[in-house]
């Protein structure tokens, strides 16, 4: 064997070597993509189940409430807010535009709940109901189903940029414009906590 032929060997083993790094890295990035995408999927059907409760509790809490329109009202106007701030999110998961206005969205709709509930507590009557205490109980079931979906699509995020930031894969990741997905983070301390949906 000739001493041209072993440098030739060389470099080709040297150029398969990487090329197939490139691969690894550009599936891993891209199998990564789609974990946090299908994360935000599972936050999807939670926040869908909950703007589908809501104008249930508005029209449980009306036959009620008569006095306090204006409280159903911002309910049912953040809740609208929120589905369509929750359906453009679902087109574009981690894009930080859409994810900031959900998690503005969502901040004005646990507001407008926790003071429907507010009010609600001081109508003994519909605090007894039963319709109102199903839906209390599958509202609280909700908001933590969200919460475990959230942590879990935030996992999902920070895996998937740490490892786009990291050399060589950010290399990778320019070249091929992998870009950073966003966490579903409430902005306000206030919003960080779920509205509270107790009537006993």
């Amino acid at each position: 064997m000739t001493t041209a032929l072993i440098v030739l060997i060389v470099l080709v083993v040297l150029v398969l070597l990487l090329v197939m790094t490139v691969i690894g890295m550009y599936n891993g990035l891209v199998t990564l993509r789609n974990r946090y995408k299908n994360a935000f999927s599972q936050i999807d059907v939670q926040l869908k189940r909950r703007y589908d409760l809501i104008p249930n509790l508005v029209e449980v809490a009306k036959g009620y409430i008569k006095h306090e329109r204006e409280t159903l009202e911002a309910v049912t106007q953040a809740r609208n807010l929120a589905y369509t701030a929750g359906q453009r999110a679902a087109a574009a998961p981690g894009d930080a535009a859409a994810m900031t206005a959900l998690g503005g969205a969502e901040g004005q709709l646990t507001g407008a709940l926790g003071r429907l509930f507010a009010v609600a507590e001081a109508y003994p009557d519909l605090k007894a109901n039963q319709n109102m205490l199903a839906l209390q109980e599958e509202l609280s079931s909700t908001e933590n189903r969200i919460s475990f979906a959230r942590q879990a699509y935030n996992d999902a995020v920070m895996v998937y940029n740490t490892r786009r930031e990291v050399f060589p894969t950010t290399i990778i990741a320019s070249m091929f414009n992998f870009q950073e997905a966003h966490l579903f983070e409430v902005e306000q301390a206030a919003q960080r906590e779920a509205p509270k949906v107790s009537f006993t």
